[in-house]
């Protein structure tokens, strides 16, 4: 059980959610702790799976949804957590349960904030979309979301705002060619050689550069693998280019789908996964107020987030979180002490005005 002193404390909270072992799949310990905390407020709590859902019902004007994952990445001899100096080092500690700990901890000591609050904490965020219980919850139960305005994604940010993310499409890019003996070359057609226009393109392509709402996307177009070959000695039938576009939101699926198809005109082009991009948000009034509070310009979110699950229901958002996310993942994954302390004091003063 998270004890009162723990929940009152983000620090201390965020150090023991880290101690919870909860990779993506095993969350049930972590969510039934979550529940417990929420359990004993005067929220209203649902429990969906290993997604946890707590709602304020003040009669406020306006709704918000405060967000974060529970699951994280497989452990990489960096379980349990410790802490040197002002750093918390451990799985998750960034990406994202010290953004999560600053969610928990809200939601158990400020009971009377001037909106009305959404808090969810789901799983297997770090997985397959399909399992990802943020979609589900979405899917199944969208009116738990959707009388929101406005909507905050605790992933690591290290302090900033970042509007909206990134959308991602796989390609796979094939060449076919015709197998023989090798040392008889010129009696088959090898494919892994006619994969060299493709890498060649890739090689030359310039990425977009857009400002939208002051937040600079970068677009990028890159192989991130390549498969083809039979045998040692047999010249291969087959080559697969699998590339990964990252598009700015002002682009929808369908004008990212052309724009790999133009790129790669000639070739066969199949579309294996596809996820929109979500502009901003930063025009939605909580928005503004919450910039202010920060007192730093925003960026963009380099990457794909939930922000954009929250934009397909029509609700704007952002990500803040204490975490440095080019820590994410990492073996060396850590967070600032004093990051978790100002998130939380900013989200704090946020929600009180």
């Amino acid at each position: 059980m998270l004890t009162h002193d723990v929940l009152a404390d983000p620090i201390a909270l965020t150090r023991a959610l880290v101690d919870i072992e909860s990779v993506s799949g095993n969350e049930a310990e972590i969510a039934d702790r979550v529940e417990q905390a929420l359990a004993a407020t005067e929220l209203k709590v649902e429990r969906f799976g290993h997604t946890v859902v707590a709602r304020t019902e003040l009669d406020r004007p306006q709704r918000v949804v405060l967000a974060g994952h529970l699951d994280t990445v497989p452990l990489h001899d960096n379980f349990p957590s410790r802490t040197e100096g002002n750093l918390l080092w451990g799985c998750g500690t960034a990406d994202m349960k010290s953004g999560t700990a600053v969610a928990l901890h809200l939601a158990v000591t400020e009971p009377a904030p001037r909106h009305d609050v959404t808090y969810v904490f789901y799983d297997c965020e770090e997985v397959d979309s399909a399992r990802n219980g943020l979609k589900i919850l979405a899917d199944r139960s969208p009116h738990l979301l959707t009388d929101a305005s406005f909507a905050v994604l605790l992933e690591p940010t290290h302090g900033l705002i970042e509007g909206g993310c990134q959308g991602t499409q796989r390609v796979l890019v094939r060449t076919t060619g015709k197998r023989a003996h090798s040392a008889r070359s010129w009696l088959g057609d090898n494919a892994i050689h006619k994969a060299a226009p493709i890498l060649e393109r890739l090689r030359r392509y310039r990425e977009r550069i857009v400002s939208i709402d002051g937040c600079e996307f970068h677009e990028g177009l890159n192989a991130v693998r390549i498969a083809g070959g039979v045998a040692g000695n047999v010249i291969p039938d087959e080559c697969v280019v699998e590339v990964n576009f990252r598009f700015a939101p002002d682009r929808d699926e369908e004008a990212a789908a052309a724009h790999v198809r133009e790129v790669f005109d000639g070739f066969d082009v199949e579309f294996v996964d596809s996820a929109p991009g979500a502009p901003p948000g930063l025009d939605a009034p909580a928005a503004r107020e919450l910039l202010a509070a920060v007192g730093e310009p925003p960026r963009a979110k380099l990457g794909w987030t939930d922000v954009a699950r929250f934009a397909v229901l029509g609700i704007p958002g952002l990500n803040f979180g204490p975490g440095d996310p080019n820590l994410a993942h990492k073996q060396d994954e850590h967070v600032e002490l004093d990051k978790i302390t100002a998130v939380a004091d900013v989200m704090r003063r946020w929600l009180h005005g």
